[in-house]
């Protein structure tokens, strides 16, 4: 495994942390860190990212997540789907679990490897706000839905929508963290799905394009007759 700098590290995730006008306490720049180090340990062995430097998975990772962080701030329970090594339902569930109440993140994945990674990553790091599910979205069955459903690098925007829309509260909205702006995708979503605002981010230290997607139900339109109290002229 690649040296982790652990004092390094910290120096740089305070900085970006400063660098995105996000506050966080020292706690959770090391529940940040220790996940980071867990991260890197697991995937030497069960190759939960591409991403095999610490330092890279810091800039690539963990701060291109909390870049994100601003768009959930009015969140209380979040699904991240496909949610591979924890990313951002990690990182979400660090930052969420010092707010009151915490934010509530849940994260499914299809692969064992991973969801064993993430149940032990929440164990360790205490996070009893975050829910770990393996198996397949669409068979997944909550008692309470989700007011947001993010995902990150995982699937086109239709399939997104289509395999998870059960899932998702009335007044709900999808958060999905993609690179280049997706207008291709965008083009191609389900009848019925409206894109609110695609927001490009800035990440510290990383010279990439990446872009937030906020997708709602469209409104449903009035049927004839309804909506208007104007008289019919004589």
């Amino acid at each position: 495994m690649m040296q982790f700098d652990r004092e390094a590290f910290a120096k740089q995730l305070q900085q970006g942390a400063q660098d995105l006008q996000l506050t966080l306490s020292d706690v959770q720049i090391g529940q940040l860190l220790d996940y980071l180090a867990l991260l890197a340990k697991w995937n030497a062995v069960y190759n939960l990212t591409a991403v095999r430097d610490p330092q890279q998975m810091l800039t690539q990772h963990v701060l291109d997540c909390l870049a994100a962080l601003p768009a959930f701030s009015e969140a209380i329970n979040v699904l991240d789907v496909g949610a591979g090594g924890g990313l951002p339902g990690m990182v979400l569930g660090i930052w969420g679990a010092a707010r009151a109440p915490a934010l509530q993140v849940s994260m499914i994945d299809t692969v064992h490897k991973k969801t064993a990674f993430l149940t032990q990553a929440k164990s360790q790091l205490g996070l009893a706000s975050v829910t770990v599910h393996t198996g397949r979205v669409e068979q997944l069955q909550v008692a309470r839905k989700f007011d947001v459903i993010t995902s990150r690098a995982f699937a086109e925007l239709k399939d997104f929508i289509t395999w998870s829309q059960h899932l998702l509260a009335d007044g709900g909205c999808y958060i999905a963290m993609k690179g280049v702006a997706p207008l291709e995708e965008i083009g191609r979503l389900p009848a019925g799905w409206d894109v609110r605002e695609v927001r490009a981010l800035r990440v510290p230290g990383l010279d990439a394009q990446r872009h937030l997607v906020f997708i709602e139900r469209a409104a449903m339109p009035l049927e004839a007759g309804q909506g208007s109290t104007t008289d019919s002229p004589a």
